[in-house]
């Protein structure tokens, strides 16, 4: 493709090395043939072009020598370039690098049903249900998110949950080649905010709620919603697809409530008002899982599944709410729901024969760690321990308020390491029981804890392995216990390493402890 075909969406502010005049008689006529983009200079292949992003840790724009080295024959910055070279410069480059992305893949978007699934928590099983719903109605569906992304029975390791705009339009492109009609994408607020879904047209967006999370980076809370809410006020209403794209909203949520009160677009709301579109008649929830009926305006239907809690029933909802967007029936999106078994580290259940129910989950944010306790209290027969720490280098501010929420909602709070990169892992305990005791509980030494613990409180254990073998050896038959934090993960990052860790191995091997002592 041209230099000059290729950033036609983009505007120039200035350009150097005399690209594309109009005259191309002219003794400085340079529109270059471009065979590959990239933002990493690293990667730069002969004939490419390279966009120079401003990273965290680094600027691409210090890179451009390195490219031009690699056989680069065009740069896209947004300073000013003091080099003998062709550049295009542009005000940001991020958002360049996205539409520049979508124009070199063929705009892969507008070629499939996009879906876009946002909120703190919930993205992940929202996503697994409509990718089983889709599947139910004959679709062929690809699924881009937290744990992997994955098509044709093809899956890869997805290091962030929206991949950067290059990335993700490549992979769309692939999907789009390999026969997928259907891509159902976890979009975060980082995404939204990087500009990494710029030019992905979206059929649909789902908004499952907004609660405390990511402050470190957004500061506030209030600046993180408004990044939410670009991906249904801008995204959504925007581009070729604007005029039949809908919204899914959980209104339980008090933000998506608000939210789907505002919308100019066709908007699906879901929840446990009988006035939503899409709500719940009647539930039960239990160890075994949830059964409930739901009403859509294409009639109503019964199922039974698996996953436990209410905060599913949530993202069940929106999921059947997806589904009525697009015309499924009520009995494709009924055997949809029934058909998922287990999500990867989301309440997943550790099998074992020692009558303690364990799970492992992936809440890492106070809501999302709340909604598991709440979830799992009317269903456990004994005591309830929850094993949870914090991630190093992150948003300190919601350390103590996992901490007061564990503490006054787990009969045991376990606290040790997440990943506490290169942070000291007791400078985040020390912020987590800053929060823990406001509830004046007892503070346990792990030993006094493996013998006896008849109260309610808490004991520290730094490193994460013993904290597990911990809280499952104080367990008795009856008892639940939560590993909470990592949940799909299979490392933890200590300074700058990433080790092999895997919590649901750890509580198969510590189970196996109890089950050989017994």
């Amino acid at each position: 493709m041209k230099l000059s075909e290729l950033v036609k969406t983009v505007r120039a502010t200035q350009t150097a090395g005399n690209p594309y005049p109009e005259r191309e008689d002219s003794p400085f006529f340079h529109d270059p043939e471009i065979g590959s983009v990239h933002y990493r200079a690293q990667d730069v292949r002969p004939s490419g072009l390279f966009v120079a992003i401003p990273g965290h840790s680094a600027d691409g724009h210090d890179f451009i020598d390195e490219a031009i080295s690699r056989g680069a024959s065009a740069v896209v910055v947004q300073k000013t370039v003091g080099r003998d070279l062709i550049a295009i410069q542009v005000e940001n480059t991020r958002k360049a690098l996205g539409k520049i992305a979508a124009k070199f893949y063929g705009n892969p978007s507008m070629k499939l049903v996009t879906i876009g699934i946002t909120g703190t928590n919930g993205k992940t099983t929202t996503s697994y249900i409509i990718e089983s719903i889709l599947a139910s109605a004959g679709f062929n569906v690809g699924v881009i998110g937290t744990i992997n992304y994955r098509f044709s029975g093809k899956t890869f390791s997805n290091p962030v949950t929206t991949p950067e705009s290059l990335d993700l339009q490549r992979i769309l492109s692939e999907m789009v080649k390999d026969g997928i009609t259907h891509l159902v994408m976890e979009v975060s607020s980082h995404a939204l905010d990087l500009f990494r879904i710029e030019d992905c047209f979206f059929d649909a967006a789902i908004f499952t709620n907004l609660t405390h999370d990511h402050l470190d980076y957004h500061g506030d809370i209030e600046t993180y919603w408004l990044c939410k809410k670009k991906l249904f006020t801008d995204t959504l209403v925007s581009g070729p697809k604007k005029e039949k794209a809908f919204a899914v909203i959980n209104c339980d949520d008090a933000r998506g409530k608000e939210l789907s009160e505002t919308l100019s677009t066709k908007c699906i709301k879901t929840g446990s008002n009988p006035a939503y579109d899409i709500h719940i008649i009647n539930s039960t929830l239990s160890p075994e899982g949830i059964e409930a009926a739901i009403s859509t305006p294409m009639g109503s239907f019964h199922f039974k599944t698996g996953l436990v809690g209410k905060h599913n029933v949530e993202n069940i909802l929106c999921a059947a709410g997806l589904g009525a967007g697009l015309a499924i029936s009520p009995e494709r999106i009924k055997k949809g729901i029934e058909s998922v078994r287990v999500i990867p580290g989301r309440l997943e259940r550790i099998d074992n024969d020692s009558e303690r129910s364990v799970y492992v989950d992936y809440a890492h944010t106070p809501d999302a760690l709340k909604n598991v306790l709440l979830s799992l209290r009317p269903i456990t027969r004994g005591r309830l321990i929850c094993i949870f720490g914090c991630g190093g280098d992150r948003d300190r501010t919601k350390r103590p308020l996992m901490g007061e929420i564990a503490a006054t909602l787990s009969d045991i709070a376990v606290i040790t390491s997440d990943n506490p990169r290169t942070e000291n892992p007791l400078d985040i305990i020390k912020d987590i029981t800053d929060g823990v005791t406001r509830n004046k509980i007892d503070r346990y030494d792990p030993l006094e804890l493996t013998c006896h613990f008849n109260g309610r409180g808490y004991v520290t254990e730094p490193d994460r392995k013993r904290a597990i073998e911990l809280g499952i050896s104080a367990s008795r038959p009856g008892d639940t216990v939560l590993i909470a934090g990592k949940g799909h993960e299979n490392y933890q990052i200590k300074g700058v390493m990433k080790i092999q860790f895997d919590d649901r191995q750890e509580a198969k091997l510590a189970l196996s402890s109890i089950n050989s002592a017994g």
